[in-house]
């Protein structure tokens, strides 16, 4: 099996000695994308025809894979809604949502199969596109079976861990545990783990941590990929209030709702759709009503400990359901009808 690696190096788009903001603007998408030293290298090295099935890797690849021609057809594999995943930042909306919108228009509809990670996702590009019943490949965490429930006392030890995103509002859940702890003290502990993004964030989200008294809490440094369920496994509750600022935070079903599923974590969420589907199915914690700070304080104040553990305990006897293994034999199955031997 021959494999190749595209350059981290090479430019995504073509620009030329023209701004890209301007290529964008102007709706030269073919261009751009066809043109672009990624896009030329891969048609190089695959010929088209030369396979017999194709998995594209998000939207943006599905232009690529169609353009190979596979002698049996292409996956596409789309993850987000590709059209509105940015369509809260309005030069997202302007420039970069309308090539999004191109590639499904006139690439995605030619896939011979397609998945992505969320049923109202699936809905949504069933809809607006017409593709035929989109397949839902959840963004699951592997299986692990190291684990079992740690026990819960108070006050309860409460983490987040993913991308420093201001559209995250995760000062919303600082605000949180500092008023529970207002309400009642000692009710709770939050450690806060982030991927580097935003270092003004960063830094505004540190000090508002340093501002709750008691060191309540705290933004600790990032945690490499295959240590984050190890360390998450040491808290009580996985705690993520989605704010549904766009399409896409409005379906969320995001990787670490199952990585604190497989650290065998009880969750606090707030009304989004598909991962409240999850939590109240299997049992595996608390949905407030709102987004709001005060809601979810008053839910933690609530909280017993005896609740929370038997919440730790469902995430334990449903981790493996819950695990990758169950959602990738759904690629499995489409590459396999593709080829002919399904």
């Amino acid at each position: 099996m021959e494999h190749f690696e595209v350059p981290r190096n090479l430019e995504r788009l073509r620009t030329g000695s023209v701004s890209l903001g301007l290529l964008l603007g102007a709706r030269f998408h073919e261009r751009l994308y066809f043109d672009s030293e990624r896009v030329k290298l891969v048609r190089r090295l695959v010929p088209a025809g030369s396979v017999d099935v194709v998995v594209a890797n998000d939207a943006l690849a599905v232009p690529l894979a169609v353009a190979l021609r596979p002698r049996l057809g292409v996956h596409a594999d789309l993850h987000e809604y590709a059209p509105r995943q940015g369509e809260d930042k309005i030069v997202w909306r302007l420039l970069i949502g309308p090539m999004m919108k191109w590639a499904c228009r006139k690439y995605v509809t030619k896939a011979d199969s397609v998945t992505t990670v969320a049923k109202g996702i699936a809905e949504e590009y069933a809809k607006v596109y017409g593709i035929p019943e989109p397949g839902v490949v959840k963004n699951a965490s592997p299986y692990d079976p190291r684990f079992s429930p740690t026990p819960v006392k108070l006050p309860l030890r409460l983490v987040h861990a993913g991308a420093a995103g201001r559209s995250r509002r995760i000062e919303v859940m600082m605000e949180a545990v500092k008023r529970a702890n207002e309400i009642k003290p000692g009710t709770a502990t939050f450690d806060v783990v982030l991927v580097p993004g935003e270092q003004k964030y960063i830094d505004e989200l540190t000090a508002l941590a340093d501002s709750i008294p008691n060191n309540a809490v705290r933004v600790l440094p990032p945690v490499s990929f295959d240590q984050i369920v190890p360390f998450l496994h040491g808290y009580d509750v996985g705690f993520y209030l989605c704010p549904p600022l766009n399409f896409n935070m409005r379906h969320a079903l995001p990787n670490k709702l199952f990585e604190f599923v497989q650290a065998r974590l009880a969750l606090l969420i707030g009304p989004s759709t598909e991962m409240a589907g999850i939590v109240n199915q299997y049992g595996i914690g608390i949905v407030a009503e709102d987004f709001d700070a005060e809601t979810s304080a008053k839910l933690l104040v609530a909280a017993t400990a005896e609740e929370i553990a038997a919440m730790k305990q469902a995430s334990h006897e449903n981790a493996e359901i819950l695990g990758a293994a169950n959602e990738s034999i759904i690629w499995a199955k489409a590459v396999k009808k593709l080829s002919g031997i399904a």
